[in-house]
């Protein structure tokens, strides 16, 4: 059983014992800890899963948090539990105060159903108001089990995660103010739209009669979006199957790949954008991280050097059957499969060897 069909039997089994605990500490021993030994945690280790951490604030003493799991002999995420009928909304400031008097650099808040996840991407050592990923054992999403799979003790990472939650953070903002806006639109973003085809004055009695007519526009917008997506599924599953009978793995066809520009095609998904951070952490002690760049294409993503399409680091094939990753100067049919996205660390001499032969021996990187 995969990492992802034991965390969806975890949530089952979660569902039906939710009746039977009756209070904060049956929450923590029945649905917290198995939670963190099925992220491969030894509860039963107390050097490496701590329980009633002390984190002492300012002039309040023996202030604990319910548990600090330990990396390399140091404190890398706290975690305070609360009861699973418990609010999640009202405890932020505890973890809060307790996040700041150490060195982990996450936290989780939880009730044993919902996991909170926070760093310190605005601040250093000031735990985010707002967390950068929120997981829900009773609904657990493909995508989202993904992202809580770099918690897992053989994955963790504290720099490549720190890369992974800023992305995560704000594209889950921003999601959450597109459905506010899709739902009810506010007056400031009637303006936006309106202020190129509306040409009369936008009173607020204007903005009150096309708050419907845009809300169905974008709506429909995006309906039609996703059947384009859904088309293009379609046509790439029929390529893929077409390539397999074939005989050429994953190999392009023709001397150039095919590039478009812009286009509803063009998809950049959550795997190849954690792909991406991946290389440019590899190579941020060897080149300016702001000359790394990536330009996505229908069939692949490209990591390029100084935005120079010809000056190509290496191009991610992400399939949902198989992933491969192809570096420059390889044969186009020289594609290398990958079992995970973390598997690319296992490319890091070459990754830099190709950059540093792309910038000519302009390798000026970044001193921190």
């Amino acid at each position: 059983m995969d990492f992802a069909d034991e965390v969806k039997a975890f949530g089952q089994r979660v569902a039906q014992l939710l009746d039977k605990l009756q209070t904060e500490e049956a929450t923590k021993h029945a649905l917290v800890l198995p939670f963190l030994q099925l992220l491969g945690y030894n509860v039963f280790d107390p050097s490496e899963v701590v329980p009633e951490f002390t984190a002492d604030v300012g002039v309040k003493k023996n202030e604990k948090v319910d548990y600090a799991i330990f990396l390399n002999g140091r404190p890398a995420i706290l975690i305070e539990a609360k009861p699973h009928w418990d609010d999640l909304s009202k405890h932020g400031s505890q973890l809060y105060r307790y996040f700041s008097v150490t060195e982990a650099r996450f936290a989780i808040l939880t009730n044993g159903i919902e996991y909170k996840f926070f760093s310190d991407l605005q601040e250093p050592n000031k735990m985010d108001d707002h967390p950068f990923l929120e997981f829900n054992l009773l609904d657990p999403k493909d995508a989202l089990i993904a992202e809580l799979k770099k918690f897992h003790k053989e994955n963790f990472d504290p720099e490549t995660l720190f890369s992974t939650a800023t992305v995560l953070k704000y594209t889950r903002l921003i999601r959450q103010r597109l459905q506010r806006e899709l739902k009810d639109p506010s007056d400031e973003f009637l303006r936006f739209w309106l202020k190129d085809v509306y040409a009369g004055r936008i009173t607020q009695n204007i903005l009150d009669q096309f708050r419907p007519i845009v809300r169905r526009a974008l709506t429909q917008y995006i309906n039609d979006l996703i059947n384009e997506r859904l088309q293009y599924a379609i046509q790439k599953e029929e390529a893929e199957a077409k390539e397999a009978s074939s005989g050429t793995e994953g190999g392009d066809s023709g001397d150039v790949a095919q590039e478009v520009e812009e286009g509803p095609s063009i998809v950049t998904t959550q795997e190849e954008l954690e792909a991406f951070f991946i290389v440019k952490t590899v190579l941020r002690n060897h080149i300016d991280p702001s000359r790394i760049t990536y330009k996505d294409n229908v069939n692949y993503m490209a990591v390029l050097l100084d935005e120079n399409v010809r000056k190509w680091i290496c191009r991610f094939y992400f399939y949902e059957s198989r992933k491969y990753i192809l570096l420059h100067g390889d044969d186009r049919n020289q594609r290398r499969p990958i079992d995970r996205i973390d598997d690319l660390y296992n490319f890091a001499d070459e990754l830099v060897a190709i950059a540093r032969q792309l910038a000519g021996g302009n390798t000026e990187a970044n001193s921190s």
